[in-house]
């Protein structure tokens, strides 16, 4: 009764809501509003682009965790190599203690492949104490930094499971948040989208005075005005934030990472007072998005699927910093 009262209350809110921009037959207000819709298809973008952005920030995680698992990996096999020349050495110490009597009590030992079961048959053997015990205490010493090294493989392919299952995971937010933001577009008369859309046109360049690497950087964005925004792309037609400004500065020989969280500890911090053209300028809270500065309180961005690359004012978005690169 409780679920069912529940599930009657949320279809009830869910209708209100739609009914409030006009999307459910009968309502009110027959046509959607166009300022709702564009407000609500914008926050949709908005938060397709955190995803995207969390997404780049895992890919990141992911590269360095399988980085990082290769020289494990590396290093278990050098391990299981050194293991491997102590268990030698131990079995020919054995056979050398016993050589001309009957090897059968020691016969385990020589084929014994598990480490932990080839030291309890050693340690049971009445002649132990004759063995060298510097060498056996060598094969102990191997198998445990074997063990050390296998849990921690083995737990860096967890986290690669865990960092590929959040990828998944972010990717499906970017794909749903696109997909409820075409469906609100397609409810709107062609006439009111095509108005919709104009009204984000980009406004004439301004030029912009830089030189060295910010000049190349501001001159390789500044040229790409008018692309498409694509999530997770970084050119040669289509950009997301991070991916323009990856591009516009690795135009100009710097490496930045396609993340614009991660390009905020790309290098030192700048004042909004002492922003230069070139700069990256980050917006909301957590980071999800940058654009670069191009003097004159304006910055270029990969905007968001409607508008694609565009010039626009500093302040157009929620400001949280700024970055120098190079």
């Amino acid at each position: 009764m409780f679920n069912g009262r529940k599930r009657l209350i949320s279809a009830l809110a869910g209708l209100a809501l739609a009914a409030s921009i006009g999307l459910v037959p009968g309502a009110a207000s027959a046509d959607p509003d166009i300022e709702d819709v564009e407000k609500r298809v914008d926050d949709l973008y908005h938060e397709a682009e955190a995803a995207q952005e969390r997404y780049h920030d895992v890919r990141l995680e992911l590269d360095e965790l399988r980085a990082d698992l290769r020289s494990l990996e590396a290093d278990q096999a050098r391990q299981g190599r050194r293991m491997e020349t102590a268990r030698e050495q131990v079995r020919e110490s054995v056979i050398r203690q016993y050589q001309g009597e009957n090897l059968s009590a020691v016969g385990q030992v020589f084929v014994s492949e598990d480490p932990g079961a080839f030291l309890d048959q050693l340690s049971t053997m009445t002649s132990y104490n004759d063995l060298q015990s510097q060498m056996f205490s060598a094969y102990a010493r191997e198998a445990k930094a074997l063990d050390i090294r296998s849990d921690a493989t083995q737990g860096r392919l967890d986290d690669i499971a865990a960092a590929e299952k959040k990828l998944a995971q972010e990717q499906a937010n970017v794909d749903e948040k696109l997909a409820e933001a075409k469906e609100l577009l397609s409810r709107l008369e062609a006439e009111e989208r095509e108005r919709m859309m104009a009204s984000r046109s980009t406004p004439s360049l301004p030029d912009v005075a830089a030189s060295g690497n910010a000049g190349t950087a501001v001159q390789f964005a500044m040229g790409q005005v008018g692309d498409a925004y694509v999530y997770g792309a970084a050119g040669p037609d289509a950009y997301d934030c991070s991916g323009l400004t990856m591009a516009a500065w690795g135009a100009a020989g710097v490496a930045l990472p396609h993340s614009s969280s991660a390009q905020y500890g790309s290098g030192p911090h700048i004042s909004a007072s002492a922003l230069q053209p070139g700069d990256l300028v980050f917006y909301y809270s957590p980071i999800s998005h940058v654009g670069m500065y191009i003097g004159n309180g304006m910055i270029v961005h990969a905007a968001n699927p409607s508008t694609g690359v565009q010039v626009t004012g500093l302040y157009s978005m929620p400001y949280v910093g700024a970055v120098r690169p190079g």
